[in-house]
């Protein structure tokens, strides 16, 4: 019986046939240049004809794939093979022009969440640090259905994807941001802040941070909105990156000048209560737990101190830098890994140093001998 696929025995033993010396060289037959050609390629994916047979099936309708047997889960499969694809970024731009990018946007309006889901996350795949992407994405109104599927669909997963795909899409992208702003972007991620999935918070407080960061103007918006309070709730979450993602956005709210929000987190108990409550259980922690919060211990210091003007007392505590941190890590492995010429000239020095110490003339104990020339002398005289 044949076996499928190509003959791997065979290939081996025509490679070592003709590469171990034990035969002369010749030329290749065309039959076995053919043969050895088509080993190779049937082992070889051509990914940009894949894409296209991915954007194939994608334009195809759901009620035909689903008369020929094809379900949600051989589609979520196969958009993790696309997703595997578009990782280059040059498969990412192909994929427009190939026509997969549109029907790829029509996937999240799909009626299984996970889909939906699915390729939300292949959407942030496709645009992630990728101007040309972005743009194409922004020309084919992706961001729309994005929005969509983050304000109001009923699967928290979707709505997480979704946010994730749009924080990659707006990126460094200032016409994405200005859209996300007027489409009521910020009230949006409002309601994500007040949902029971720390995922979703963490997502939508990484989003808050950076457009702070860009847009300081957008502090105004965001603290009008009710923000700080919303902020100063999950800054005390069990989730430790909760807690500092809301640590970081009540920080650019503080450091902002223009909108006056640095005096009125100044004033407000609630803040100085908060970061007293933090420093005390910062203070309570293990020395492993220190370490692991290292971050929110410096966050809490900076914070304190834009707010009120001086210092924590984690400084006083010396709880702000502990011992070491600031330490390079050991060297554990120059030893093992020493370059072999440096290795070489040590052992040349050391071998050097045992010789020059064989050569060296031994210390002799009692009176010295009489040299040659006096021995001789004595001696004739003795006999003269």
């Amino acid at each position: 019986m044949a076996k499928d696929g190509p003959n791997w025995d065979g290939l081996l033993k025509w490679s070592i046939a003709h590469s171990d010396g034990t035969r002369p060289t010749r030329n290749l037959s065309e039959e076995d240049r053919r043969w050895f050609m088509e080993a190779m390629q049937s082992q070889s994916i051509d990914v940009t004809q894949r894409m296209k047979e991915i954007t194939m099936v994608m334009q195809t309708p759901e009620q035909v794939l689903e008369a020929q047997g094809v379900t949600a889960a051989d589609i979520e499969d196969m958009l993790d093979e696309l997703q595997e694809h578009v990782e280059s970024i040059d498969m990412a731009n192909d994929l427009h022009s190939i026509g997969g990018l549109v029907p790829l946007l029509g996937y999240l309006k799909n009626s299984h969440a996970n889909i939906r889901a699915k390729a939300a996350e292949v959407v942030s795949t496709v645009v992630q640090n990728n101007p040309r992407s972005q743009q194409l994405v922004m020309e084919a109104n992706g961001l729309e259905p994005l929005l969509c599927n983050f304000s109001s669909d009923p699967d928290v997963t979707v709505r997480t994807k979704a946010l994730g795909a749009i924080s990659s899409l707006i990126r460094h992208n200032k016409p994405g941001i200005a859209a996300f702003r007027l489409a009521n972007g910020y009230a949006a991620l409002r309601d994500a802040l007040g949902t029971e999935s720390v995922r979703f918070q963490r997502k939508a407080l990484n989003l808050i941070q950076y457009l702070l960061h860009e847009n300081s103007s957008d502090c105004y918006v965001v603290s009008e909105l009710g923000f700080p309070r919303i902020m100063l709730h999950l800054a005390s979450s069990e989730d430790a990156e909760v807690r500092e993602a809301a640590l970081h956005g009540l920080l650019e709210l503080a450091r902002d000048k223009i909108g006056g929000n640095n005096c009125a987190l100044g004033e407000d108990e609630k803040l100085k209560q908060l970061l007293e409550e933090r420093i005390q259980c910062i203070s309570m922690m293990s020395p492993e737990d220190l370490g692991a919060a290292r971050e929110e211990r410096q966050l809490v210091d900076s914070l304190w101190n834009t707010c009120y003007k001086e210092p924590s007392s984690l400084r006083e505590k010396g709880l702000l830098a502990l011992p070491g941190e600031d330490a390079p890590p050991p060297d554990v492995a120059s030893k093992h890994f020493e370059p072999p010429l440096r290795g070489w000239a040590a052992n040349r020095t050391g071998d050097s140093k045992a010789s020059t110490k064989k050569q060296e003339t031994p210390l002799l104990l009692g009176p010295s001998p009489p040299n040659d020339g006096a021995g001789i002398q004595g001696t004739s005289n003795h006999e003269a």
